[in-house]
């Protein structure tokens, strides 16, 4: 056996896991208690629930049964280095804020890496009935479906999705981006979930995305697949108040200019 083919068959149960694990994972948290137990993070405004903790432990709990020498990166605090060469990259609930309202957009998002970057990559979505997946190399896809990019798009075209800051201390410079994006472009939407927002460039429901002081966890699976949907992702500056872009390759250059990212 090859070691590309050795290569397809870890991409392939790693996908398997992470589809069922992410089908559990968004089952769990379909089942939304009445009361919800909220505490703050970052701010006042960034918050965590108990479902949020809950289910990162079932994640956590579930990889480690099928993969016990693997890493792990959770928003909700898993960390575990990797003796396999994989590491997981997980946000168990991604668009909290929507979850706390019931709004929809909500999601499980579940990535696997190795040296190269991102492998695995799929966001489950039970509220929308949306399912998104990509392996590298091997293209992206919505509901079974193959996904691509909309590519090319003018900017004075553009629908664009976009995101706030939790620290509204930061939020100076996101306001500005607005205010002189909307006499050009189509217009703006406002989602909610990090890794939805990103998986709407990856099928053309928007043309771009951009937002300021997004984790690893929010981007690990979603960039993977607006990536191979055809998509350029893109990361800039420091953290906690990096830059994420993503849009056709077209698009793309035209908003890294206007951003001032180039």
């Amino acid at each position: 056996m090859t070691a590309q083919n050795t290569d397809q068959i870890l991409a392939g149960e790693l996908l398997a896991l992470a589809q069922r694990i992410g089908r559990e994972a968004a089952a769990l948290l379909s089942e939304r208690p009445a009361e919800l137990r909220v505490e703050t993070k970052s701010t006042a405004i960034d918050v965590v629930t108990q479902m949020d903790i809950k289910v990162e432990a079932f994640i956590v709990e579930q990889i480690l049964a099928a993969r016990p020498d693997d890493g792990l990166i959770g928003e909700e605090g898993a960390s575990r280095e990797s003796a396999s060469g994989i590491t997981w990259v997980i946000d168990p609930l991604d668009g909290t804020v929507n979850y706390l309202y019931d709004l929809p957009g909500w999601n499980v998002s579940i990535a696997a890496k190795d040296e190269q970057g991102q492998l695995v990559g799929v966001v489950t979505a039970p509220s929308i009935n949306s399912t998104w997946w990509a392996v590298r190399g091997a293209g992206a896809f919505f509901n079974g479906r193959p996904i691509h990019c909309n590519d090319p798009i003018e900017m004075d075209r553009a629908l664009l999705a976009t995101g706030f800051q939790y620290d509204t201390a930061h939020r100076g410079q996101q306001i500005d981006h607005v205010a002189r994006a909307l006499p050009i472009i189509r217009d703006i939407r406002r989602n909610g979930a990090a890794a939805v927002d990103l998986c709407h460039v990856a099928m053309g429901r928007v043309d771009g995305y951009y937002e300021h002081g997004l984790k690893e966890w929010d981007w690990a699976a979603a960039g993977l697949i607006a990536t191979e949907a055809g998509a350029r992702f893109g990361l800039y500056g420091q953290a906690p108040y990096m830059m994420t872009l993503a849009a056709g390759p077209h698009l793309f250059a035209e908003l890294e200019e206007f951003l001032g990212l180039e």
